[in-house]
């Protein structure tokens, strides 16, 4: 997370893991959900607050889940099933279910494909938001395998050139395992910036810097600026002259790989709502396992410590700040802006839900 987009220290108010995680479980239970959804839906969220993902925790995704299940649009207790079926792939309708829900039921089928086959393939289709990909991906590294998950992220990016946006955010998780070292999880939108960010940069009241969003028409904004009322967001790159081809190719290869292979057609023009794809790869398949993570290790402990370029502090991977923001948040819980707890003192009390969390 940008330092931008930090809650400052000074009014940042701190929650414990484990009472948001029960807050959160219970307001799933109050609009619907059964139980065992429920608490994967508070585990999806928490995962991205706990390790820093603040963009894709409780304090954004929460009300758009909350608007989406009462206007009808999100089913908070579906009935899955699996449409296609083979020893290494499966297709699966969500039943306008959740990712929250249905993403680590597919992953999990993914995995349990990968012990059998040496690779698991799991694509899933008429779903809605899945919330962190990390998570999803995440999920197969205690099984000593590679996961990766990927979605069809709304229709919110402008193709290099383009006048409009016509591909999501889209973005792409991906997680190793390790011995010694915290292991290597990657997660990004193919987009210049998670969408998430620009509504944290409006609540901080911080600019967006140059290259992350358009005008309403297309054109690049290449300067610094509060967060203007219509906007489109920008590929990775920004600009073709850094390299924004390359972010809306990805983008279009999420979408491809998600959408139109399960059935469900573009993301522009889907027939039926959000579509995920999870991957998983047992590693002893293909490589000796404790070679393979010997090797992780001496690969990030490398990058780890290498000496910074002038002006840096150290030299990151994806997934080790993460892993440090976890072990730090567990400890001394997770900071929230304090209009995100004002909100939730009144959906609590609007719910009749009890209220641990603290009063300002």
């Amino acid at each position: 997370m940008l330092e931008r987009f930090k809650v400052p220290e000074e009014i940042a108010v701190n929650v414990d893991y484990q009472d948001m995680h029960t807050v959160v479980t219970q307001i799933f239970k109050v609009l619907g959900s059964p139980l065992e959804d429920a608490v994967r839906c508070a585990n999806t969220l928490l995962y991205a607050d706990i390790r820093g993902i603040d963009s894709h925790g409780v304090s954004n995704m929460l009300r758009f889940y909350i608007d989406g299940i009462q206007s009808g649009g999100i089913n908070p207790s579906p009935s899955w099933k699996i449409v296609r079926d083979s020893e290494a792939t499966a297709t699966i309708d969500c039943d306008r279910g959740l990712g929250l829900t249905i993403g680590p039921i597919a992953m999990d089928l993914a995995i349990e494909k990968a012990q059998k086959c040496g690779i698991g393939s799991v694509v899933a289709t008429n779903g809605r938001h899945f919330g962190a990909a990390a998570f999803h991906a995440h999920r197969a590294v205690e099984h000593d395998m590679i996961g990766i998950a990927m979605t069809v992220g709304g229709l919110q990016v402008a193709p290099t050139f383009a006048s409009k946006a016509l591909v999501g955010l889209n973005p792409l998780g991906v997680a190793a395992p390790s011995n010694k070292e915290a292991p290597f999880v990657f997660d990004a939108s193919m987009s210049s910036v998670a969408g998430n960010k620009i509504r944290l940069a409006r609540r901080l009241g911080v600019d967006v810097l140059p290259g992350w969003i358009g005008t309403a028409d297309g054109v690049p904004i290449m300067e610094e600026q509060p967060v203007p009322d219509d906007f489109v967001m920008l590929p990775t790159g920004g600009t073709r002259e850094i390299g924004s081809h390359k972010g809306y190719s990805l983008a279009m290869m999420v979408d491809i790989l998600s959408g139109v292979l399960s059935g469900s057609g573009p993301g522009f023009a889907t027939r039926q709502g959000v579509s995920h794809h999870f991957l998983a790869y047992r590693v002893d398949a293909f490589t000796e396992l404790d070679v393979f993570k010997n090797d992780m290790d001496s690969y990030l402990e490398t990058i780890r410590t290498c000496p910074p370029a002038p002006g840096n502090e150290r030299v990151l991977y994806a997934g080790l700040q993460a892993h440090e923001t976890e072990i730090k948040r567990r400890s001394e819980g997770i900071p929230y802006h304090p209009e995100v707890i004002e909100w939730f003192h009144d959906l609590l009390l609007e719910l009749g839900i009890p209220d641990p969390l603290p009063v300002l």
